[in-house]
């Protein structure tokens, strides 16, 4: 390979970790089950989701660049005072409880896999699992392991693409599925769920830290091939959970696929790809959640109380890793809890694209040159809105259930939950046009 095409590969390779990030437990279980209750459908959802990952994260990192703050500094120098402490507390709470529903499916895809490899009791490997994770976080040498898992993880979904492919679904509904917006009775869990799988809410704040010292033309370049191999290869999980169609999603049926397309072996690696999927995500997630705290608490002029050995950044990611152990040894079944996890991400998603936008529109951090333009914004409000209508459509059908009510006709439901998003945005927008 030339220098070009070295030079050309390094920001892919660099970027891929955004990519490894939102490929975990959740992505697999979330797609897979999509699959096997609404075949193609929902492919759509996973379009939506890897183009909306490609502009926030573009826009995360383009702020870092352009200002040398990342998403947390950015936000607290924005926001001050009284108001802006409760903002930064919103903020921080949203992303660390984020992360903490994301790491109860971490843990429990980890003490899956690895149950489904040996035979051992779930709990029990739940628990070393977290214990390890634990300790490699503590000592400070997680992105090592997390590299290797990740590698594992790579293989797993070249494995789910080759069975897709040999599958041959039918190439009309895979293309209409992806383009086509539908909305099945009784999807809407699932399509938040693919959604705040995919479009990470605590990857803006991950991916905006490791900008610094990228040039905004490696950052878009290597952002939108890494990004897009990992939307690809979640729509090749869900191709493959089409399989299942007819039969009770699980675990086991979707190994038996890649099995019976790939050979044996493919159960075993499948496997143990769930487990390295949910462990070195069980790190990451721990982590990413004291970064975000760190980037929105730290003072940049003051005296490092914030570092990686110190007690308010180890307290951080020990809250996030106790809650996922917590159901880890608890015995839930896992599959209902990742789905949910996912689901909640996808309501707090909005949030965090909220405050995006609003400081990529900020004059004071970004200057002339890099602020959003027009089709930026508008692109952005539109992921902004499609969102807030996913969140507040599953908001309202919690409510009803929660107080009784008969289940709400899925029209009616999302041209109400369309209109409460769009008067909610309404002040976003104004917002940003006074910035």
């Amino acid at each position: 390979m030339g220098d070009t095409g070295m030079k050309r590969l390094l920001p892919v390779l660099f970027w891929s970790v955004l990519a490894a990030a939102f490929i975990g437990p959740g992505t697999v279980t979330t797609c897979a089950s999509s699959g096997a209750s609404y075949g193609y459908s929902l492919l759509w959802a996973l379009t939506f989701s890897t183009i909306a990952t490609v502009l926030l994260q573009e826009a995360a990192a383009r702020l870092t660049v352009t200002s040398g703050r990342n998403l947390g500094q950015a936000l607290r120098e924005s926001y001050r005072g009284a108001k802006g402490l409760g903002v930064l507390l919103l903020v921080v709470g949203a992303i660390i409880v984020g992360c903490a529903a994301y790491q109860a499916g971490n843990i429990l895809g980890a003490a899956e896999g690895a149950r489904l490899a040996t035979g051992l009791p779930a709990a029990p490997l739940a628990l070393l699992w977290g214990l390890l994770a634990g300790a490699l976080l503590w000592v400070g040498a997680p992105k090592t392991v997390a590299t290797l898992l990740s590698l594992t993880v790579a293989v797993m979904g070249i494995c789910f693409l080759v069975t897709a492919v040999l599958l041959r679904p039918p190439v009309e509904e895979v293309v209409a599925g992806s383009i086509v917006p539908a909305f099945p009775a009784g999807s809407g869990l699932l399509i938040l769920g693919l959604v705040g799988t995919t479009v990470v809410p605590y990857n803006l704040f991950l991916g905006s830290g490791i900008a610094h010292g990228q040039s905004l033309s490696e950052i878009r370049f290597g952002i939108s091939v890494a990004v897009i191999l990992g939307g690809i290869i979640s729509m090749g999980i869900l191709v493959v959970g089409a399989a299942l169609q007819g039969q009770e999603f699980g675990y086991e049926p979707l190994g038996a696929v890649l099995a019976a397309r790939l050979g044996g072996w493919a159960t075993q690696f499948f496997d143990w790809g769930l487990f390295a999927a949910g462990f070195s995500s069980a790190i990451t997630a721990p982590l990413a959640a004291a970064i975000t705290a760190r980037g929105l608490f730290e003072d940049r002029e003051g005296p490092l109380r914030w570092g990686d050995r110190s007690w308010r950044f180890r307290a951080v990611w020990m809250g996030v890793l106790l809650f996922g152990l917590g159901f880890g040894v608890a015995g839930v079944r896992p599959i209902p809890v990742i789905i949910l996890a996912q689901a909640f991400n996808g309501v707090l998603l909005p949030l965090a694209a909220i405050f995006l936008l609003w400081a990529v529109n900020d004059r004071r951090l970004m200057g002339e040159a890099g602020l959003n333009g027009p089709i930026s914004n508008t692109l952005m409000v539109g992921v902004v809105l499609v969102s807030l209508v996913l969140g507040v459509n599953n908001v309202m059908r919690a409510g009803a259930a929660a107080l009784g009510l008969p289940a709400p006709d899925e029209k009616d439901l999302f041209l109400a939950s369309g209109g409460a998003a769009v008067v909610l945005l309404v002040p976003v927008i104004r917002g940003v046009l006074r910035r």
